[in-house]
């Protein structure tokens, strides 16, 4: 039996994980979300104090960690049982994260580990380069996004809703730099596939964007 999957990928803020676990609830399907992967390595490695220059130890860890996604309201990420949701936004865990990315050997791993997500009765993988490498095969495919402007505006409100400090002007710039390197980098650079349906979501209601992806699983 073949398992329908469907990718969604784009920028940074442009609200893939909201959509990607609204769809997958929705669909009663499995979900992934590749960012988490990288960032569970790296408070895998942190956990057992692995040598970071020691690539062969690391590519260990990530062979036998279990990872396990729930995607309710809010995504809870689990490592090995244990709930690590609230370690993923920790500056250590994203520098860390960027150091064991660029380990080849350790990429992939961690891209087997994305395919075995792929399990009945559908999954639903929501990153950079799903619908381009990861699961190139997959019948649905979306590029979610929204301009620069938007986005930032989006991240300002996060964070002063969460009585953060914020800059509109620096997190614009921010999230413009961050586009450039995600598009520029050799390794699985964020793209658009050929065959993904384009959505731009800088004028829309959520509720929108997400009628819109399951009418094309429908």
């Amino acid at each position: 039996m073949t398992v329908p999957v469907l990718t969604i990928d784009g920028p940074s803020g442009a609200g893939k994980g909201t959509v990607s676990r609204a769809v997958a609830k929705r669909l009663g399907w499995n979900y992934l979300d590749s960012g988490s992967i990288y960032r569970s390595l790296a408070i895998a490695v942190l956990k057992q104090a692995v040598d970071l220059k020691d690539e062969a130890a690391i590519v260990n860890v990530a062979q036998t960690m279990a990872l396990e996604f729930d995607c309710n309201d809010e995504l809870v990420v689990r490592l090995d049982g244990e709930d690590i949701t609230a370690q993923l936004g920790l500056e250590s865990t994203g520098n860390t994260a960027s150091i064991v990315a660029a380990l080849p050997e350790v990429r992939h791993v961690l891209l087997q580990k994305q395919k075995d997500f792929k399990q009945s009765p559908g999954l639903v993988a929501d990153g950079r380069d799903m619908g381009t490498v990861v699961f190139p095969e997959a019948e649905n495919k979306v590029f979610l996004t929204a301009s620069a402007a938007e986005r930032a505006k989006r991240r300002y409100k996060q964070l002063i809703e969460k009585g953060n400090d914020a800059n509109l002007a620096q997190i614009t710039n921010e999230i413009e730099e961050r586009d450039r390197r995600d598009m520029e980098r050799k390794t699985a650079p964020l793209a658009m596939a050929n065959d993904a349906l384009y959505i731009d979501s800088s004028d829309m209601t959520l509720e929108s964007v997400i009628e819109e992806v399951l009418n094309l699983i429908r």
